[in-house]
């Protein structure tokens, strides 16, 4: 959702692909934007020129070959998480928590994978959520793998937006937290990111060593399974992902 204030040209672009994926004539696409249809139009003339859209020659629209092709490599990311579901599934059922595998993508992180734990209840999340770096476990988990200034880097980029009033908000703090997570190898949330939920994550990394995402265990903090190694496992369950995608 694009924030208050003057809409940017990438802006535009990216609300027009959004409605492009539902709507096919340059009206209807328009009442979706938000935006009038000329606008509509040279975006749209744009996008085709690009390879992310296709006209019909008679005012439809539809998505391009690029967006097929975009989504495909998109979809391998998801092979990984075929890949290590045995391990997130044997993590849940050591644990009775909910187990999430989540990929970095830019500023942020996407979960790939969630195998609902045994109380019943569900999480709000889904695979395709994406989530924030420094009010979860498995965003804290990542940063930590980070040099400060490159976590500063994208604290300027992303910021800190509260989420609950437990997240942490300033960055000196967090740079604090993150020196702790190192020490640790495990973070945690505090019901930072969602009220009444907590979390254990640790860092996942690929066959290069470079960090890919993170590993969680959540749960509901007055129904959560008591685990008193929960650390332990969740950071060995993190290790086995890491070696099963060729990590050192």
């Amino acid at each position: 959702m694009v924030g208050k204030g003057p809409r940017s040209a990438a802006d535009k672009t990216l609300i027009v692909l959004e409605a492009l994926a539902d709507h096919a004539r340059i009206a209807d696409i328009a009442g979706a934007a938000g935006l009038p249809k000329p606008t509509v139009h040279r975006i749209l003339q744009t996008l085709v020129q690009h390879g992310f859209a296709r006209s019909d020659g008679q005012g439809n629209y539809v998505c391009g070959p690029r967006i097929l092709s975009l989504a495909g490599r998109f979809l391998q990311r998801l092979d990984i998480a075929e890949q290590v579901r045995p391990i997130l599934r044997d993590l849940q059922q050591r644990t009775g928590w909910t187990v999430h595998l989540a990929l970095l993508s830019g500023d942020e992180a996407v979960y790939v994978a969630k195998v609902e734990g045994t109380k019943p209840y569900h999480l709000a999340s889904r695979v395709g959520m994406s989530l924030k770096l420094h009010c979860t476990s498995i965003g804290k988990a990542i940063l930590a793998t980070m040099s400060d200034d490159e976590v500063s880097e994208i604290v300027a980029r992303a910021g800190l937006p509260a989420r609950t009033e437990n997240t942490i908000t300033d960055a000196r703090t967090l740079l604090g937290e993150l020196a702790a997570v190192r020490t640790r190898r495990y973070a945690e949330d505090h019901e930072e990111n969602e009220a009444g939920v907590r979390a254990v994550g640790a860092a996942v990394f690929d066959h290069t060593g470079g960090v890919i995402g993170g590993l969680s265990a959540a749960a509901l903090v007055h129904l959560a399974p008591v685990v008193e190694d929960l650390p332990a496992q969740v950071t060995a369950a993190a290790e086995a992902v890491s070696k099963a995608l060729g990590a050192h």
